[in-house]
C-alpha cells in the first residue's frame, strides 16, 4: 500500500511539475534559453577581436551583398542584403531555415522585458524560409541578437558579425580604403608584407611576397608552404594554381592595403576536397618597388 502511494504521489507531482513547464511556454514565450550563454561570449569576444568598427559613413549610399557571422549554425543567414541610406544601415537577412518567428537585436533577457513593436517579425519566403530586416549600427563589430523558436517557444541569444571584408571596395567612400590610387603607387614590381589569419595555422604563405601593379589594379603572388592547394577565390571568381611541382602558388587580385580582405583556397590534404576561409592583409607599410 506504501508503494502505491508513493507511485501515485510520484505521477501527481510530475504531472503538476509538467504543467508549471507548459503554463510557463504558454504564457508568453517569454523563457529565455541560458545554456550556452559562456560560448556566445567567448564567441562575441572572438569575432571583436582585432576588429575596428565600419560605420555607415564610411560607406557610399547603396545595396550590397554582405557576409553575417553567426554564433550559432542553427541561426545562418545564406544570404544578406545590406542597405546604406542616409547614414544608416539595415541589414535583409533570408535565413537557411524557417524555425524562427521574430528576433530582437538584444539578449533574450532584454527581448523578455521588451515591448512587442520592439520585436522585429519574420516576413517568410516563398520557399517558407524566415527573413529579417533588422538595424546595423556597425560592421565588423559583436552583435548581440536573439531568436524566438517557434518549437520551443524560447529566445536564444546569437551573436551576428556583419563582415566589412565582404563588400565591394566600390562601396567605401575615398579616403576610408588605403588603394594604389591614395598610395600614388606607379604600374610596377614591388613587395610587401602579408599576413594570413584563419584555417588551423598549420599552412602560411612567404612574406614578404611579390606584388604587381598592372593598369592601376594590385596582385598580390601568394607562396604557400604547402603543395596541397589546387585553387583560391576571391569573392565569385576562383584562381588557379601557378606552380606545377613544389608549393602552391596563387596570383589574386588585393581589394586594399591594410585591409581584412576574405580569400578562399581549397585543400586537397584531406580525404576530400575542402574548402577553407582565410583573412589576408597586405601592409602597406613597408611597400618597396623591385630594384630601389
Amino acid at each position: 500500500m506504501k508503494i502505491r502511494k508513493i507511485w501515485i504521489c510520484s505521477v501527481l507531482g510530475a504531472a503538476v511539475l509538467a504543467g508549471a513547464g507548459c503554463a510557463q511556454k504558454q504564457a508568453g514565450a517569454t523563457v529565455s534559453q541560458s545554456a550556452g550563454k559562456q560560448e556566445t561570449a567567448e564567441r562575441q569576444k572572438e569575432a571583436a577581436e582585432g576588429m575596428e568598427p565600419i560605420y555607415a559613413a564610411a560607406l557610399k549610399d547603396g545595396i550590397y551583398q554582405i557576409q553575417v557571422d553567426s554564433s550559432s549554425p542553427m541561426f545562418r543567414a545564406e544570404k544578406c542584403e545590406l542597405t546604406v541610406k542616409d547614414g544608416s544601415l539595415t541589414a535583409r537577412m533570408t535565413m537557411s531555415g524557417s524555425g524562427y518567428a521574430r528576433v530582437f537585436m538584444g539578449t533574450g533577457e532584454d527581448a523578455e522585458k521588451a515591448s512587442e513593436s520592439q520585436w522585429i517579425p519574420s516576413e517568410d519566403t516563398r520557399e517558407g524560409k524566415n527573413e529579417f530586416t533588422v538595424p546595423v549600427e556597425a560592421l565588423d563589430r559583436a552583435v548581440a541578437c536573439s531568436a524566438f523558436s517557434k518549437r520551443k517557444g524560447t529566445w536564444y541569444d546569437r551573436t551576428l558579425v556583419f563582415r566589412a571584408d565582404s563588400l565591394p571596395a566600390e562601396a567605401f567612400k575615398e579616403g576610408n580604403l588605403t588603394t594604389v590610387e591614395t598610395l600614388g603607387l606607379k604600374d610596377g614590381s614591388y613587395t610587401a608584407v602579408v599576413r594570413l589569419e584563419g584555417g588551423s595555422g598549420r599552412a602560411g604563405v612567404e612574406s614578404p611576397a611579390n606584388l604587381r601593379i598592372m593598369d592601376g589594379k594590385a596582385l598580390v603572388t601568394l607562396v604557400w608552404s604547402s603543395p596541397n592547394y589546387d585553387y583560391m577565390k576571391v569573392g565569385e571568381e576562383r584562381f588557379e594554381q601557378q606552380n606545377t611541382e613544389g608549393n602552391s602558388v596563387f596570383e589574386i587580385p588585393v581589394t586594399a592595403f591594410d585591409y581584412k580582405q576574405k580569400v578562399i583556397a581549397d585543400t586537397i590534404a584531406m580525404s576530400t576536397p575542402h574548402e577553407i576561409e582565410y583573412t589576408l592583409i597586405v601592409e602597406s607599410a613597408g611597400l618597396k618597388e623591385v630594384g630601389e
